[in-house]
């Protein structure tokens, strides 16, 4: 039975390549871009794919898309994208977050692999691996794999990450999985220790987020599994039935980052031959029958040398144009009470909804989830404790690394399925999960380097749909708008004193004139007491709060490079970032020790500074 359909799908292939061949060179050349649109001005079909995959893309965006049904035209990064991949070209692409790059990757793998003369099967192996940083999107870029091989289920996608069953992984690879998706700390494991591995028919290797790999230490974990995978080595001499005729390469290497830096062009260099570069800043991909050939008599040190000289140097970052971006600035004993006004004023004025609040600790976050999901309010000091209404009326999930991993699958799928919802999340979330419908992301830690600031707000405005993010910055830390204008990201500031002033307290005139300081506005004033209020009648929330305190102090110190001129401990009265977690005192244990290392440093710092002066003097 087995047999004769296999048989069935085969000639089934055979006749649909007699009928649907095309030139993969002009439907690159004939795919005209729109600069000023998220959304190319031609159709999937005519960028080479075959008709079946083109009709299940069109289902699948469909289902993503449901206010947009008929939408049938790939993005900008997929119009560029997808006829280089086809040609089988190494491609180092550089587009911004939500521009539909998980596609542009995964459509034209699934375009080869069903075109192959015969049906490939699970004791093939695997052919195609995606590598990814966390487990999220390890997730979520099998669930769009598994959409798109709706047709094609003679491809069997399957992933592998740290957190899962490793013996039920093995017995996964042992049957034979087709297209793999791995989180590199797994993979590397079972390329060492599982002798059932088959990938001896490898024929992609997709680093998707790669800066993200490589931010998370993944580095050496990566040069090694390049090294097991001889992914530098193009053996041309074993032909296997399983390899397209038309094929005139044994591996192709792809790269995607919505940013690059010189550890992203590091890997590059290392794991790409002669790519073909799409959205680099000031560089215009040339069509593909324009591109040199690859010349295999050159060395490698050649390469690499005419290579270097080819990836410039990414300064300014692509953030969706249709991103409205502000900033707001309180003041550091006012932050909480000011984030939850926001947070009410967003889903009072939009029911339906999605938030996104990053913040900087684990601790942080379990700290104001457990705040957000318990705390009443009420302006009336009269009204009766079983009338008070919960702060925020919608549905509050969390997020974060040291969370179980059935929880982060569970919290994963849940927010993405909900209408109305708030997630709070450590920058896990930043990278590359696609979380439908979030119209707001609240960064309330700064994201330190400019990078994860781009990264955060990708969360929101994706496939040209509309989105707000928002960023919280104390007085003593404007300066970091200046570091962000140096990547070409600037910010509004945010009306909030309007914000505030839309707030009613019972007994208040509404004429008195408001205070222009938001630390002495009455409704902050109000909600922080009440704030206060409910951490010392809760032990278990001050706890919380304490531990969010602690761990949060730990982390501004953390900060390195330039931003360490910005955000700086000493700066900060402790007092007010304790008022910040709604206690009314500073935890004395960790003031002590703080200042005793404040003190320290200072002393080494004084001692330097003398050391240099003199070396100066010395000079002049």
């Amino acid at each position: 039975m087995g047999m004769k359909k296999s048989e069935k799908d085969s000639k089934k292939v055979m006749e649909n390549k007699k009928n649907e061949k095309k030139d993969v060179g002009s439907a690159a050349s004939n795919a005209t871009i729109e600069n000023d649109s998220v959304f190319a001005s031609c159709s999937f079909s005519s960028l080479g794919l075959r008709p079946s995959l083109c009709d299940e893309l069109r289902e699948f965006i469909c289902f993503l898309l449901i206010e947009k049904l008929g939408f049938e035209v790939p993005t900008l990064v997929q119009a560029q994208a997808i006829p280089v991949i086809l040609a089988g070209r190494h491609a180092l692409i550089n587009a911004a977050t939500g521009t539909g790059k998980t596609v542009a990757y995964l459509a034209p793998l699934i375009h080869h692999l069903q075109n192959y003369d015969t049906c490939i099967q699970r004791s093939d192996g695997t052919f195609a691996l995606v590598l990814v940083p966390t487990r999220e999107l390890c997730l979520q870029v099998y669930e769009i794999l598994q959409k798109l091989l709706h047709r094609f289920h003679w491809i069997v996608p399957g992933y592998v990450m740290g957190g899962e069953n490793r013996s039920k992984e093995k017995a996964r690879l042992r049957k034979g999985i087709s297209i793999l998706i791995a989180t590199p700390g797994r993979l590397l494991d079972h390329l060492k220790n599982t002798s059932s591995f088959l990938y001896t028919k490898l024929r992609w290797i997709i680093f998707d987020e790669a800066d993200r790999i490589l931010e998370l230490g993944f580095g050496q974990d990566i040069q090694e599994i390049l090294h097991l995978l001889g992914s530098r080595k193009a053996a041309n001499d074993n032909k296997e039935s399983t390899v397209p005729r038309n094929s005139e390469f044994q591996r192709q290497n792809l790269l995607f980052s919505a940013t690059l830096n010189e550890k992203v062009n590091h890997l590059a260099k290392i794991s790409l031959h002669n790519p073909v570069m799409i959205g680099l800043e000031g560089k215009t991909r040339k069509p593909i029958s324009t591109i040199e050939s690859i010349n295999p008599s050159e060395s490698d040190e050649e390469d690499e040398v005419k290579y270097s000289s080819k990836i410039p140097t990414i300064v300014d970052y692509k953030i969706p144009t249709q991103l409205i971006q502000r900033y707001v600035r309180v003041p550091c004993g006012s932050r909480l009470a000011v984030l939850l006004s926001i947070l009410k004023h967003l889903f009072e004025r939009d029911t339906s909804q999605k938030v996104v609040v990053f913040f900087s600790t684990c601790d942080a976050v379990d700290f104001h989830h457990s705040l957000l999901s318990e705390f009443h309010f009420s302006t009336d000091p009269q009204t009766k404790e079983r009338v008070i209404q919960m702060f925020l009326g919608c549905q509050t999930f969390r997020l974060h690394g040291n969370m179980e991993h059935e929880d982060r699958r569970s919290t994963f799928q849940a927010f993405k399925t909900e209408k109305s919802a708030l997630l709070l999340s450590t920058d896990v979330s930043a990278r590359g999960l696609d979380f439908p419908k979030v119209r707001c992301i609240i960064q309330y830690d700064s994201p330190g380097e400019a990078t994860e600031y781009v990264h955060r707000v990708g969360r929101t405005a994706r496939l040209g749909e509309r989105g707000e993010s928002l960023l919280f910055l104390q007085p003593v830390e404007i300066d970091y708008l200046q570091d962000l204008e140096k990547h070409g990201v600037s910010l509004a500031e945010y009306p909030l004193l309007k914000v505030l002033d839309n707030f009613t307290l019972h007994g208040h005139n509404k004429q008195v004139k408001k205070s222009i300081f938001i630390d002495l506005h009455p409704w902050v004033l109000c909600l922080q007491k009440a704030l206060e209020s409910f951490i010392i009648s809760k032990p278990k929330m001050d706890e919380l709060a304490r531990k969010g305190f602690c761990s949060w102090v730990r982390a501004y110190t953390a900060h390195r490079g330039e931003l360490k001129r910005i955000f700086m401990i000493k700066k900060l009265h402790l007092g007010h970032v304790a008022k910040s977690f709604a206690l009314k005192q500073q935890p004395s244990l960790v003031g002590q020790s703080f200042q005793k290392q404040n003190k320290k440093r200072k002393r080494f710092e004084k001692k330097n500074g003398l050391s240099k002066k003199r070396k100066v003097a010395r000079v002049t």
